[in-house]
């Protein structure tokens, strides 16, 4: 299985927080949802505020899930806080029963300190991969690697699978 991550800047916010507007344009985003469709399963993390105008370029059987934060950066003047953050996604496997149910939300804090704005803490990431259903052998593409945390988060989620599975790392 092929499945890839998008974290690209927010919608709103490229110009701002990265120094180039491409992804404050909506058709950025629209074009961005259907490149993910030709993957076989996907992630995508989006703000609070994109919610309501990007869900209508969502495809057929995707879903939303959350990431909750029960500690993040609070802004002046935002009351009440962006506590949350919405993520597109859609699975590519079938329900296994002999796994645990994976829930379609994850509380974990934002990640501190690493050196780039918006880099996902190890959690976040491994919800991601249970998320879309994925298998140690599959493909992963990191649309966005940005500080690479969520392809270091990839390597070391594989390995502790392979390792629970008996395979070579």
């Amino acid at each position: 299985m092929r499945f890839a991550y998008a974290d690209p800047p927010y919608w709103g916010l490229a110009a701002q927080f990265y120094g180039d507007p491409y992804y404050d344009k909506l058709e950025a985003h629209r074009d961005l949802l259907r490149h993910l469709d030709t993957y076989d399963a996907w992630a995508y993390s989006l703000h609070v505020p994109a919610l309501p105008t990007l869900v209508q370029y969502l495809p057929p059987g995707a879903r939303i899930g959350a990431w909750v934060k029960p500690f993040a950066s609070f802004k002046p003047g935002v009351d009440p806080a962006y506590t949350w953050e919405p993520v597109f996604f859609r699975s590519a496997r079938k329900w296994d029963p002999t796994k645990l149910t994976v829930r379609d939300y994850h509380a974990a804090t934002i990640a501190m300190e690493r050196g780039f704005p918006g880099a996902k803490p190890d959690s976040f990431c491994y919800w991601i991969f249970e998320l879309v259903g994925a298998q140690p052998d599959d493909e992963f593409v990191d649309l966005f690697p940005g500080s690479g945390a969520v392809t270091r988060a990839w390597d070391a989620w594989r390995g502790q699978h392979r390792l629970a599975l008996g395979t070579p790392a």
